[in-house]
């Protein structure tokens, strides 16, 4: 390092928390995929993953038993989301599976299968009643001090428009599912509740000690449509006191922004405090704070990227993916079509198709899988107050779409897409630290089941 390099580190660090070894940043060749592994359990629901795997944490001791294979640790997922107006007010289950050895393979039947560790159980029974309209959920396996393990849940849905859809939106359970003894529920801070419940994860408690003052808790969201700010959102908490007891319910805990991005409904500007490269279809589904053995960081999230030359709010086009079909009911409401550089679509856009089915939505014409890295010096900057939570932006991005199995069985396909048009192509994604493994879910690879696939940080 240069002298006048060493000598800025320096004169930063009389003024705050500082590392001066320059940080390791995990790159895209970093990742090494590993394979696939079905989940265990039938269709009947609830008890079931089909329609679910919306959230998922590891437990790196969980299955000691398994450790022969190099995968010794457990996964904690969901089933089942809950449905409305009383017809699955119990989804959302959670069930501990053990983790198999990966295989790489096309055909999801040619996986290996994880097995029940606890079988399915409404942990969550009497927390967040009224979230059921299209949940957002999210899970974080976290050792509390002086209590032990504990399972942290966040919890949303698709609007929270109505007073009563604005209550609590994050608690605790106990690791053993059939006597969960929950703790909560909390809000974070006064933030949107788009904001702030689609995932949870743990910031690494020395980085958390020198930027965030203890707060080593990650929560946030990224809501369609820009509701929750264009891009990915994080916040740094913790819900309990010095002595690990946890917060009172009710209790608005203090959270500081890491990241939150612009929203849409502040500002039509897609472009000057978005994503780089923001579309309004997006789906960012999970997080988490990377720290490999190797020395290397990184801060997380997967999802699936619209990456089309054009994305509109209507319908899916009959005609290809290249064509919008635009509501055009709502075309003087807001900006219906736009250009992938965020401009506005042509006024010959601006038109809705025949025969499109029932799934209105955002659309873009084409999508992909990814996961964005941030660096975490970014996010401290932002902690200490020097950067604004908008600023930061992805060093990089990994491309998953080789690895997935893209709805093999064809199921859903006016919900989710067809093609280069395949919509929520991921599901949760949990890390297990003490390994250097990363597990993420594809939704409906295995029929109307996710699959997990495994990566290697090197």
């Amino acid at each position: 390092m240069r002298r006048a390099s060493s000598l800025y580190l320096l004169l930063l660090c009389m003024a705050a928390p500082c590392i001066l070894a320059e940080t390791k940043l995990l790159q895209p060749g970093d990742f090494t995929y590993l394979g696939a592994f079905r989940l265990p359990g039938g269709f009947d629901r609830p008890e079931t993953f089909a329609y679910g795997g919306n959230a998922m944490t590891c437990n790196p001791v969980g299955d000691p038993s398994g450790g022969g294979d190099g995968f010794p640790g457990s996964l904690f997922v969901m089933g089942h989301d809950r449905l409305p107006y009383g017809e699955l007010p119990n989804g959302n289950q959670i069930a501990e599976i053990t983790i198999p050895a990966p295989a790489i393979a096309k055909d999801p039947t040619a996986l290996p299968q994880a097995t029940f560790v606890q079988e399915f159980r409404d942990a969550a029974r009497g927390l967040f009643p009224e979230y059921d309209e299209i949940p957002r959920v999210g899970m974080a396996y976290v050792e509390v001090p002086s209590l032990g393990p504990r399972i942290l849940l966040a919890w949303g849905q698709h609007f929270h428009e109505d007073a009563v859809k604005q209550g609590p939106t994050h608690a605790w359970i106990e690791p053993q599912l059939d006597a969960p003894r929950p703790q909560g529920a909390w809000f974070i801070g006064s933030y949107s509740h788009y904001s702030v419940n689609g995932y949870l994860f743990e910031i690494p408690r020395e980085w958390a000690d020198a930027n965030t003052g203890g707060r080593c808790i990650a929560t946030g969201r990224y809501r369609d449509g820009g509701w929750s700010g264009q891009g990915p959102s994080l916040f740094a908490f913790r819900p309990w006191a010095g002595d690990g007891q946890p917060a009172v319910p009710d209790t608005r805990l203090d959270a500081l922004p890491l990241l939150l991005y612009q929203g849409s409904r502040d500002n039509n500007d897609v472009v000057g405090r978005s994503l780089r490269g923001y579309q309004h279809p997006d789906e960012w589904e999970d997080g988490a704070w990377l720290t490999s053995s190797s020395g290397k960081t990184a801060v997380v999230f997967a999802g699936t990227k619209g990456t089309g030359e054009k994305y509109w709010y209507g319908w899916a086009n009959p005609s290809g993916p290249e064509t919008p079909c635009v509501e055009v009911e709502l075309v003087d409401q807001f900006t219906t079509c736009r250009l992938a550089d965020g401009s506005p679509c042509p006024a010959a856009d601006l038109t809705g198709c025949e025969g499109h089915n029932d799934y209105r939505g955002w659309w873009s014409s084409r999508f992909t899988a990814q996961i964005l890295l941030y660096n975490p010096d970014d996010l401290a900057r932002v902690a200490r107050g020097e950067s604004k939570p908008w600023e930061s932006q992805p060093y990089a991005h990994v491309d998953l779409d080789d690895t997935l199995l893209l709805n093999p069985a064809h199921v859903e396909e006016d919900m989710l897409g067809r093609g280069v048009q395949r919509r929520y192509r991921i599901g949760a994604m949990a890390y297990d630290r003490a390994h250097d493994l990363i597990y993420v879910l594809e939704s409906f690879a295995d029929e109307t089941k996710p699959v997990v696939h495994v990566w290697h940080l090197n």
